[in-house]
């Protein structure tokens, strides 16, 4: 019954938003709808769907043998439909993630299908001689029909860590394009030849101006903003004091689990890494 149900759906994606009708008041509802819908685009436009060249992929679920994903791509161009509306895909992930345990699920087929929709924007043509590509047929991939390139969706490593001093204490962060006074962990790309625990170190170094042991991974996230893996780690204070490095990061400080400032998101691993702080669990 799920396979049938997927087979006539899709996420509709513009830009970093997430597609909803009318008709359909909240993501944890339906982020994937009605494949028919497409019309209602069909006659806003009055125009054919091809003519405003939409793209339609389709790619395999994680851990669901048998199911597919469908993403369409619809143009920064395109005017939505009315009634139709466009949900940052970040706003989604919150919340899907403020309802019940069994929207893992859908979170995880957004993170999939958005990932793959932003990596199939940016890989239209090809790397090494510029021709535009074509979509492999045997696999997740772009295929150049001039030099025979492949390219694979991109993924790029990234740490994140909660770190805790002797008192208990969480260190907290406002980097400067954070909103509305919210504070995070630290965390940062991985650089190329550098193990994760060496970003670890480097990047809190870097931003905060302290040494940190007891590294410890503990969990992961794809994050496609625009094309994370995030590796979340803990950490405690090994010395130095606290230094913004003010060009990425405005104020950090210690922070008591009785007065926190402004927190991620819920659906962050930054999110779950300090509400497993909260909990006594790290």
């Amino acid at each position: 019954m799920a396979s049938e149900v997927f087979l006539k759906t899709a996420f509709f994606f513009q830009g970093s938003a997430v597609l909803l009708p009318g008709d359909i008041e909240d993501i944890r509802l339906a982020g994937e709808i009605s494949l028919d819908r497409l019309d209602d685009f069909k006659l806003a436009q009055g125009e054919s769907n091809e003519s405003i060249a939409i793209d339609c992929f389709e790619i395999p679920a994680i851990d669901s043998p048998g199911i597919s994903i469908r993403g369409l791509v619809i143009p920064p161009h395109v005017a939505l439909p009315p009634s139709w509306r466009a949900v940052p895909v970040r706003q989604g992930l919150s919340l899907l993630a403020s309802g019940a345990s069994g929207e893992n699920e859908k979170t995880d087929r957004l993170l999939r299908a958005f990932h793959i929709a932003q990596w199939r924007r940016e890989s239209r043509f090809c790397g090494s001689c510029g021709a535009k590509n074509t979509d492999s047929a045997s696999e997740l991939s772009r295929l150049c029909p001039v030099c025979g390139r492949l390219e694979y969706p991109r993924i790029s490593p990234a740490v994140i860590t909660l770190i805790t001093n002797d008192r208990g204490q969480v260190l907290l962060a406002h980097n400067k394009k954070f909103n509305n006074g919210v504070y995070s962990l630290i965390a940062g790309f991985n650089e190329a030849g550098e193990n994760l625990e060496a970003t670890v170190a480097r990047e809190i170094r870097e931003e905060v101006n302290i040494e940190v042991r007891d590294v410890r991974y503990i969990v992961s996230q794809p994050w496609p903003f625009p094309n994370s893996l995030m590796l979340g780690f803990s950490a405690s204070h090994a010395g130095g004091e606290i230094k913004p490095d003010g060009v990425e990061i405005a104020d950090a400080r210690w922070w008591g689990r009785e007065e926190l400032p402004p927190l991620p998101g819920k659906g962050s691993v930054a999110r779950h890494l300090i509400e497993l702080w909260l909990s006594g669990a790290l």
